[in-house]
């Protein structure tokens, strides 16, 4: 039987390489649900070629647009973000893929699980802002979190056959971004521009950022946590310029488990659709020997302020990883727009935290709220 399978997000990187995926094995997937917030001409060219069941398209300002040029097609039109989350609990939906960028997918997310939806989960934000409640949720569906981010889908292919054997750490590995030997004096002058120039990887704007400043890695550091249920010194981030080896995992009795390849977003995608399984592809295979070194450094968090800011909001816990996230998402569109400068994005997290409001066991409900709070103090200092 096809996996049908609805795709939130469509219209970013994660989501057209998830469609290039489909489009491989039209035998074995179907896309049941596509989603976008505003981009709406992709999101048409989409649904006509895919021809899904459903579009929501998230901004209810472009609602009749999509309407209108989906009237010809057996494709039901909705708006608005509360509809996003409802689509995932149809019943004509297998699995959801998560590919909404930063907060937004902490919802849907949530009506997946609860509707006993297996999750591929591109979005780590959701585990970043609420990694406790929604690990929760999916243990009381049985529901099945298999992680998308190259990171995360290599730890856990590491630990496929490994059953209860104890983990002694895992190990992150980080490109380093396009700034990796630069000192202060040079950031300071960094314009959005030049930290849109990801060395590795083809990804969206925000977390292209986010990896420049090495809080990309400081996001997978939380979600890790939750994923596979080790704590903060249990984590460990090395720099890797290659990217080649996408994490490791060391056993108790000292044993390293590596998932390698090149970079390449649509392996770790096919695989959380697949797994159990692994399907044939036409992937760019490796070849040691047009890769002769690889090489390893420690990250310097002196300089990439946020990495140790989200090792801290992990270790105070609560609501504490929300609150950075937040306070990243307002920072981030600020230097994208010019308001601030690259250097100044940690300044704007850490004094967020600092003026946030800590809920030590927090409910859903105040997820919510500490995100709204994080948001206007950010931005009132920007």
């Amino acid at each position: 039987m096809q996996k049908r399978i609805a795709i939130l997000g469509s219209t970013g990187s994660i989501g057209t390489q998830a469609l290039e995926v489909i489009s491989q094995h039209p035998d074995l997937f179907e896309v049941e649900v596509l989603t976008a917030l505003n981009n709406v001409d992709l999101l048409i060219e989409q649904s006509i070629r895919y021809k899904p069941n459903t579009v929501v398209i998230g901004n209810e300002n472009h609602y009749e647009q999509v309407k209108s040029a989906l009237e010809n097609h057996p494709i039901k039109v909705y708006c608005g973000t509360d509809a996003i989350a409802q689509v995932c609990g149809f019943d004509s939906v297998d699995m959801v893929l998560t590919a909404m960028v930063g907060f937004s997918g902490l919802k849907p997310t949530i009506e997946a699980i609860r509707a006993g939806k297996s999750i591929a989960l591109a979005n780590k934000e959701t585990l970043v802002v609420a990694g406790e409640l929604i690990m929760k949720e999916a243990e009381a569906n049985r529901v099945p979190i298999i992680p998308v981010d190259s990171e995360h889908s290599a730890i856990y292919q590491c630990l496929v056959g490994e059953g209860n054997n104890p983990i002694e750490k895992i190990i992150l590995t980080a490109s380093g971004g396009p700034f990796r030997e630069w000192d202060l004096k040079d950031l300071e002058k960094v314009s959005p521009d030049q930290a849109l120039r990801h060395p590795n990887w083809c990804m969206g704007p925000k977390i292209t950022i986010d990896s420049a400043t090495l809080m990309n890695k400081g996001l997978e550091v939380i979600e890790a946590r939750w994923l596979f249920g080790v704590g903060p010194d249990e984590i460990e981030v090395v720099v890797h310029p290659q990217s080649i080896i996408h994490s490791m995992v060391q056993f108790t009795d000292g044993s390293i488990k590596a998932q390698m390849g090149l970079p390449d977003m649509r392996l770790p995608i096919q695989y959380a659709f697949s797994y159990p399984h692994r399907f044939e592809s036409d992937f760019e295979r490796f070849d040691f020997l047009k890769h002769s070194s690889l090489t390893f450094e420690r990250p310097d968090t002196k300089i990439f302020r946020n990495l140790a800011l989200s090792y801290e909001a992990l270790r105070k816990g609560g609501n504490w990883p929300c609150i950075l996230n937040a306070a990243n998402e307002i920072a981030v569109e600020a230097f994208l727009k010019e308001k601030i400068g690259f250097l100044q994005i940690p300044d704007v997290i850490e004094e967020t935290l600092n003026r946030s409001t800590h809920i030590k066991a927090p409910e859903l409900e105040d997820y919510f709220n500490s995100d709204l709070q994080a948001r206007r103090v950010a931005q009132e200092q920007i």
